[in-house]
């Protein structure tokens, strides 16, 4: 439990925002809700009373180190984060504080990466990209799965959601990196990111989730930001995610709703489980999680990593991911009230 350390939350009346906050609270942080729309901060601030708030924009460099006055550290939970992230981190490294954001982005994290790597280096200041379900979720589980193995051949990451009702912000991240690849597709082979163009559909696998999820067709080359987070400290030159076509035709959509809240923590009822398979040689290690909404799942992830960077439980400084900044096994296990674990299945062949 911390002791009362503030916490700024950029992008805070957002959908996974709301869940930021609340599990800040319920944690013993005090909250700073920060975004540009001065109607829906007040409105949030007045669903949590006690709570400041600040209007900054992105783009207000001044606002933004207004808000941050007196955090202990910030999230950024305002997508798409091509447009976010880059002047936030700036704000931080220039409060001084550790900053994590929950951008599921592919570009926007290479970015976070190639930009800040050695400036936050230099400034001791922790900074970590996608630490969230998409990105920080699937790397920790990756690592968690490598154990004592330095390198592997390939690195698989499943994605089994039940359904996959997108919020605006999804959408809108969406819709900028498909801008940013200019039709190309992307995909981490051969020790690299690459981006191709590929004419028809994506392939479609079939993939043997543990039960009760079982056998179920997903897409392959469905790549989601475990290519930037995963390769970023661990030697796996192949790391290649997928996607249950149901949820995949979800997300394309057009009519697809937004996620509904179906219990008091404001959680919907879509389910998932995440099968992780790393291989070197002819021996395959196995780690699974499962759980309830990739939305609300991605807090206690964002808020766990907070409270372990200021209470010192780190590995490393500057920009890093989940698996290398954290003790990825422990991590994991702290977020039992939220995910259930298959850890250490080994095979052969």
């Amino acid at each position: 439990m911390s002791s009362g350390q503030t916490v700024a939350v950029f992008g805070a009346y957002g959908h996974t925002g709301r869940f930021v906050v609340r599990e800040l609270r319920d944690r013993g942080f005090v909250p700073l809700l920060v975004g540009r729309d001065a109607g829906r901060l007040s409105a949030l601030a007045s669903s949590h009373p006690g709570l400041e708030h600040r209007v900054a924009s992105a783009d207000d460099r001044a606002a933004l180190d207004r808000a941050l006055t007196g955090a202990d550290a910030v999230v950024n939970c305002a997508g798409p984060f091509a447009s976010t992230a880059a002047p936030v981190i700036e704000a931080a490294l220039r409060a001084g504080i550790p900053y994590v954001d929950v951008a599921a982005e592919i570009e926007a994290n290479v970015d976070t990466f190639t930009h800040f790597a050695d400036r936050a280096r230099a400034a001791g200041v922790p900074v970590v990209p996608a630490m969230a379900f998409f990105g920080g979720l699937g790397d920790l589980l990756v690592t968690t799965a490598m154990g004592d193995w330095t390198a592997a051949d390939e690195a698989h990451v499943a994605y089994g959601l039940s359904s996959w009702h997108p919020t605006a912000g999804t959408l809108a991240s969406g819709t900028v990196s498909r801008d940013r690849r200019d039709g190309r597709r992307v995909r981490y082979t051969g020790g690299r990111l690459e981006y191709h163009l590929d004419e028809g559909d994506l392939p479609t696998l079939e993939w043997d989730f543990p039960a009760p999820l079982g056998r179920r067709s997903v897409l392959g080359g469905f790549t989601m930001a475990d290519v930037v987070t995963v390769p970023s400290h661990l030697a796996i030159p192949e790391v290649r995610t997928y996607m249950t076509t149901g949820a995949a035709r979800d997300l394309a959509g057009p009519d697809t709703p937004a996620p509904a809240a179906v219990d008091d923590l404001g959680r919907s009822a879509q389910t998932f489980t995440v099968d992780v398979v790393v291989r070197s040689g002819d021996t395959r290690r196995r780690v699974v999680a499962s759980g309830r909404d990739i939305y609300a799942v991605s807090a206690p992830l964002a808020v766990e990593a907070v409270d372990r960077i200021l209470d010192g439980r780190t590995r490393a400084t500057g920009v890093a991911s989940a698996g290398a900044i954290f003790d990825a096994p422990d991590f994991l296990r702290a977020l039992s009230a939220h995910l259930s674990l298959g850890e250490g299945v080994q095979s052969r062949g």
